[in-house]
């Protein structure tokens, strides 16, 4: 069965303000609450996923992650609201591209071997 691939990346002049990476990053940052276990949880390295979200809180007007400063408790790091609301707009983009794509590309579809 032929696959169509969509992928969005949003540029904010030739940086990558966000795509599918830091996407799939976000979601595991709120869901384990740590760069570090997140980027396990990728098999990525600590100083690429520090890079991931320095370069998405670069490019919002505010922070997509914050981070707490250990202690007693440990440190740890959070998606903001407005993470949440990027990921949430970037993931129903995305829903829509791909319904979109694989109508239009139908017809190309029935030509494949």
């Amino acid at each position: 069965m032929p696959t169509i691939k969509t992928k969005i990346q949003i540029l904010n002049d030739s940086n990558s303000a966000f795509g599918p990476g830091k996407a799939q990053l976000l979601l595991a940052i709120a869901e384990h609450g740590s760069i570090s276990v997140a980027a396990k949880s990728m098999n990525m390295s600590y100083k690429r996923a520090w890079d991931l979200v320095n370069a998405m809180n670069e490019s919002f007007k505010e922070p997509l992650v914050v981070t707490k400063i250990g202690g007693s408790h440990g440190g740890g790091a959070e998606v903001t609201a407005l993470g949440l609301r990027v990921l949430s707009f970037y993931q129903e983009a995305l829903k829509k591209s791909e319904v979109f794509i694989h109508t239009q590309m139908s017809d190309v579809i029935k030509l494949l071997k």
